[in-house]
């Protein structure tokens, strides 16, 4: 159960689907609430595969590549951290960042589910990043599983939230996602910072057995 916990946090914090709802209620302003569902479902259902695929392959494509796990914890830890000075510095009513040239083109398609909603926005750089450093050689396959079942808790959350963000941007208002969004951006920050300091302390160890 710890190590659901822990793996949902995680995940749950750097794919921060409050802050991708402003972006939803924009991209489906003009949809039906059936229609609207349709798309949340997709996109965590997409968000879900991803994540899943790069937690169980990540490391063997990393190591196509002559990329150790210890880099990729440092570079994602960087990319984290940076990821949440954004949510500690934003403002979160305007949601997470879309280009324009993005926004223009996702108003003009029919269905969002996948690109932007699922990726770049749940599933993006930090939250693969996480997803990839969660493997491990020393983790069962019972841990596997949890691993996996805590994947798909958050995506089924991140779909709740995303049905019910007409709701939850009108309890909240302005003020209350932006105290929310410095709230993710430090744990995030602090996720960021933990991925680093293990990284570091990895190559330590490995440049000491040399």
């Amino acid at each position: 159960m710890e190590l659901v916990l822990a793996t949902f946090t995680a995940l749950f914090t750097v794919v921060n689907p409050f802050g991708a709802m402003p972006v939803f209620i924009t991209l489906t302003q003009d949809d039906t609430a059936d229609n609207r569902n349709q798309q949340a479902l997709r996109a965590c259902v997409y968000m879900a595969l991803i994540l899943s695929v790069f937690f169980l392959a990540g490391q063997y494509v990393l190591n196509f590549f002559g990329i150790g796990l210890t880099d990729v914890r440092i570079a994602g830890g960087l990319m984290i951290m940076r990821a949440g000075f954004g949510l500690l510095t934003s403002k979160a009513h305007r949601g997470k960042k879309v280009s324009k040239g993005v926004l223009k083109e996702s108003m003009e398609k029919d269905d969002i589910s996948f690109t932007p909603l699922a990726m770049p926005m749940l599933s993006g750089p930090g939250s693969i990043a996480v997803s990839t450093g969660l493997f491990t050689s020393a983790l069962s396959y019972s841990d596997i599983s949890l691993i996996l079942a805590a994947i798909m808790l958050v995506a089924a959350v991140t779909f709740f939230i995303l049905v019910f963000s007409h709701q939850l941007v009108s309890f909240l208002g302005k003020a209350g996602l932006s105290a929310l969004s410095r709230i993710m951006g430090f744990i995030v920050l602090s996720i960021g910072v933990n991925f680093i300091l293990t990284g570091v302390q990895t190559l330590f160890s490995e440049a000491g057995k040399v």
